[in-house]
């Protein structure tokens, strides 16, 4: 699933959640079934959020509290101690993980022609789409497009290669069971030991160790 807002969107596997402020509009993408929990905080229960919309990391308390409060889910009735304890605990939880947010930031363009060029790069992650090829297929001059890049989304064409590469690894680890040797191959890489060593510098773990994280923050809801 990807999360969209103010100009920015996130790619938000099972270990990652969005903490976002009442009243931002929000766009969700979802590219296969699955299954969401959300929890609603009164204004008058919660602080607003520092930022509008916030992405970050689960830890284990905070998916017990939320499985826990979708457990304890009755509309209508008053909160009980016990309740207004558990909604207090996880708030405090996530607004404090919130301080933390993801970097994992997906980039997107404001003209058409960056637009288009971004959608090709993620399309062609797979193969060897050379930077003179991406111009002319977006009608631009490679000084053109490059000059609009670094304007629009403060990066290089190599660094938003690497960037969409690694963003589209965490996916196919939270999304399928494929091997990460088929993993590296699907986002370009021809050597899993070069694969692996830009996946722990992205993300601080091993490709393993993060498909790991993602069993576990779904473990319960399965």
């Amino acid at each position: 699933m990807r999360v969209e807002a103010d100009g920015v969107a996130w790619s938000l596997p099972p270990a990652r959640a969005a903490l976002v402020s009442a009243g931002t509009p929000v766009r969700l993408l979802l590219n296969q079934k699955m299954t969401v929990c959300s929890v609603l905080f009164a204004t008058s229960f919660a602080p607003a959020p520092a930022a509008a919309l916030t992405v970050f990391e689960m830890t284990a308390l905070a998916r017990e509290l939320v499985l826990e409060c979708g457990r304890q889910a009755n509309e209508g009735e008053p909160l009980s101690d016990y309740r207004r304890s558990l909604f207090r605990a996880l708030q405090t939880t996530t607004w404090r993980l919130a301080q933390t947010p993801s970097a994992v930031t997906m980039p997107i363009g404001r003209s058409p022609g960056v637009v288009r060029a971004l959608a090709l790069i993620e399309n062609h992650l797979s193969e060897s789409l050379g930077f003179s090829d991406l111009a002319h297929m977006t009608g631009q001059t490679p000084r053109t497009l490059a000059r609009r890049l670094s304007a629009e989304i403060g990066m290089s064409w190599g660094q938003i290669v690497q960037k969409m590469r690694m963003i589209r690894a965490i996916e196919l680890l939270a999304e399928t069971r494929a091997p990460v040797t088929e993993v590296a191959l699907g986002v370009g890489y021809q050597s899993l030991s070069a694969f692996n060593a830009a996946f722990r510098n992205f993300t601080g773990q091993t490709p393993t160790a993060y498909r790991a994280g993602f069993a576990l923050g779904t473990s319960r809801e399965n």
